[in-house]
């Protein structure tokens, strides 16, 4: 273990090399589910440090781990018995183009300081969610992280143009033209945005960035039932030229948990409702939003669609709507034991989805709870279960039976989370048994020794 320590300090020096009780920072991760002790971790500053490392690994059959802000939920950078990789010494933006709308940036950089950064040339990076203070660019790319705004923008996937990634054997991968078309055989970039570092670490990226909107409205908009949801969303997006930026619903008990665990927190509504969306529109062109919003929601209100709505009168107003939205992870793992799922269906079958889950889970555990909060315009529920007992067959049998709904409705069991440890029996059971054998025979091909994340992503 000494060697290696001081092999590593060698590359990135004594001073950015952690092991044993230094190294507790990266030993669990933000959920506290998983937990694994490292042989050392690394905080290389350049590209060149990252391919010394990969190669020091790669002569020692060492797993290598990557990390970033660690802010992941499925124990995607769970790193017991290896070299773990941390890229938050990586943090420059090399620059930001606002005539091209393009930054070149570190994977270590965080994804709300891009934003920030952006702001300076009235432009927006635009991957929102609650985490987004803490993760960083190599690890949204590696999960293809999506968040509220998927809606207008898309995931991290069609925030990217070019991407630098350092392979297992140290060979540096240069995708980092900032092109929009690039037909010149295979797409390697997508090949690697999503990976969860299976095919090789993310040290750079060329980034795409947007208008800052110069108006944006939000409001909490109640409704009597799920169903009807879609039609509004529609509505909006015709009324506003497809301004909506987000669409997001909370039931009852989401609000219920989010006023147990804030004590500052407020009632949405005077009254109580089972169905909690906020709505935002944004846009950098002239025109009224708050005049479109009011009317399509007046309209709604007039024919019952609509039960209650409150229109944000100021930013402070907006932020303590975006506050309870953003408290989902917190809700979810303020108690144990706990099971999280990451689901998506197409937008039609949200509410059909929710209703014939519960039952069925209830039959294989009579003494669960459920708690489910969506970016319902894109189609994606967070559904989380918490069992009457911490049981991993019991937890295994509630997701698998979530999984087959979601399936069955044809959805998926892996939405914008990663797959990281806690899917892999969903992939062993849902993913197309030629699609495994495909992405199998690609780690092997770029990973030979099976360096890189083992044992997570591609089940064996």
């Amino acid at each position: 273990m000494d060697d290696l320590v001081q092999a590593l300090a060698g590359i990135v020096g004594q001073a950015n090399v952690a092991s044993g009780a230094d190294a507790a920072p990266w030993a669990s991760d933000w959920t506290g589910q998983y937990h694994g002790e490292p042989l050392a971790v690394a905080r290389p500053a350049d590209r060149d440090q990252v391919a010394a490392i990969l190669r020091l690994a790669g002569a020692r059959g060492l797993p290598v781990v990557p990390v970033s802000g660690n802010s992941g939920l499925n124990g995607g950078a769970m790193g017991q018995g290896a070299i773990m990789l941390s890229l938050d010494r990586m943090r420059r933006i090399r620059e930001i183009n606002p005539r091209a709308r393009t930054a070149v940036v570190e994977a270590g950089v965080i994804v709300a300081a891009l934003d920030a950064a952006a702001e300076t040339h009235d432009l927006t990076f635009p991957l929102a969610f609650g985490a987004s203070g803490q993760a960083m660019i190599g690890g949204v790319l590696s999960t293809n992280a999506g968040g509220a705004n998927v809606l207008r923008y898309g995931n991290t996937r069609d925030l990217c143009l070019g991407l630098e990634v350092v392979l297992a054997d140290g060979r540096v991968l240069d995708l980092m033209q900032a092109l929009h078309k690039n037909n010149s055989g295979l797409d390697l970039r997508d090949l690697v945005i999503g990976a969860e570092g299976q095919l090789g670490i993310v040290t750079a990226a060329v980034v795409k960035l947007h208008p800052r909107p110069s108006q944006r409205v939000t409001a909490m908009v109640a409704m009597p039932a799920l169903d009807r949801a879609t039609d509004l969303l529609n509505a909006l997006q015709d009324a506003s030229g497809n301004a909506v930026v987000a669409f997001e619903f909370m039931p009852r008990a989401f609000i219920d948990g989010h006023l147990a665990l804030r004590t500052d927190a407020r009632e949405p509504f005077d009254a109580p409702h089972p169905v909690n969306l906020l709505v935002e529109l944004a846009a950098a062109r002239q025109g009224n939003l708050a005049e479109v919003l009011e009317e399509v929601l007046a309209a709604r209100l007039e024919d019952g669609t609509v039960s209650d709505a409150v229109i944000a009168a100021s930013e402070a107003q907006r932020q303590e709507m975006w506050s309870r939205r953003e408290a989902a992870a917190e809700i979810a793992f303020a108690r144990r034991p706990v099971l999280d799922t990451d689901i998506a269906l197409p937008r039609d079958c949200v509410a059909d989805f929710l209703r014939d889950v519960e039952p069925l889970l209830t039959a294989i555990d009579p003494g669960c709870q459920v708690l489910s909060v969506a970016h319902l315009g894109d189609g994606n529920i967070h559904y989380t279960c918490w069992p009457s007992r911490d049981d991993a067959a019991l937890k295994d049998a509630l997701r698998a039976e979530i999984d087959r709904l979601a399936v069955a409705m044809n959805g998926t069991f892996s939405a914008e989370h990663g797959v990281g440890l806690s899917k892999l029996g969903s992939m062993s059971r849902h993913k197309d048994p030629v699609a495994l054998e495909v992405m199998r025979a690609i780690k092997d091909a770029l990973d030979p020794q099976g360096i890189l994340n083992p044992g997570k992503t591609i089940p064996r």
